[in-house]
């Protein structure tokens, strides 16, 4: 039975539907370079507000870096949300990014790895996180003939996700919706000498505690578990947003070494901490991370 409970619901979810497709719409009708710093500063200075971002970011910094300085805090408050608005309609750019993308070079310890794993047909799964952008990474291994797939989960907003999975899969295929069938179509995939592409840095309630930046995360062990049992190298690969945000540098870090799923799962926490300590707005300081 449909409560009034629910209908105010799905009304308010069509709403904010429509004003993201009102401003998506408005944004891709200017030039590239002009529309990803302006849909940054939209995300900043007023969406960010809106949604309580401000007190999320400076919750998760105080309880992980506690001698962070105010004025670093502040900056990250503003960078933190600019670089998910790039990201958002860089997504949504299709073909423009894709052109962005596919021509950026592979650095990094992990690289002479990953190309083996091409070579020889041998399954992997790059780990990445909510840093930078994720998609970019798909974009430039695609455009080299990696047959790198992506896990992703859906929105909580059905008219959002529906045009968000198209845009995510013009970048490229194949797609695995997080759920009984496509974690089927995923681990065929990744049996027939597939990639994978997936972030494993959300918080999921029934994971193991494990140190991310000094405090206990609540982490998956099941992309380690993926790992061994299909005998899949471990990469963790990231898109670091250089400093004209616009373009990018792919880093491909070593690859995990076999262990225990804790063992392999917490190098994959150290290596994105890293990271992210290098270039610390890129990643998606709103998440409830440590809830």
């Amino acid at each position: 039975m449909t409560t009034q409970k629910d209908n105010s619901a799905t009304r308010g979810q069509w709403l904010e539907d429509l004003l993201v497709r009102g401003l998506l719409w408005c944004l891709l009708a200017l030039p590239y370079r002009w529309r990803v710093p302006l849909c940054g500063w939209v995300m900043s200075r007023l969406v960010a507000p809106l949604a309580g971002w401000p007190k999320r970011i400076r919750e998760n910094l105080k309880l992980t870096q506690p001698a962070l300085p105010e004025e670093e805090v502040r900056r990250m408050i503003r960078a933190v949300p600019d670089n998910i608005g790039r990201t958002l309609i860089e997504i949504y750019s299709g073909a423009e990014f894709i052109a962005r993308a596919n021509t950026l070079p592979l650095t990094g310890p992990g690289v002479a790895a990953l190309e083996q794993a091409l070579a020889e047909a041998r399954p992997a799964i790059l780990a990445t996180g909510h840093f930078g952008n994720y998609d970019a990474v798909r974009a430039a291994l695609i455009a080299r003939g990696y047959p790198l797939g992506a896990l992703y989960r859906p929105m909580a907003n059905p008219w959002f996700n529906a045009h968000y999975v198209r845009a995510i899969g013009t970048i490229g295929q194949p797609l695995f919706e997080q759920g009984r069938r496509g974690m089927a179509d995923m681990l065929r995939h990744l049996k027939s000498g597939g990639m994978l592409g997936i972030l494993p840095d959300q918080r999921m309630s029934k994971g193991v505690a494990l140190p991310f930046f000094g405090v206990e995360a609540k982490t998956a062990l099941s992309t380690a578990e993926m790992a061994l049992k299909y005998d899949a190298v471990l990469i963790p690969t990231y898109a670091v947003r250089q400093k004209d945000g616009l373009s990018f540098q792919i880093v491909v870090d070593a690859p995990i070494p076999a262990g225990t799923p804790e063992a392999m799962t917490q190098g994959l926490n150290d290596s994105l901490e890293r990271i992210i300590r290098a270039h610390p707005e890129q990643w998606l300081w709103v998440h409830r991370r440590w809830r």
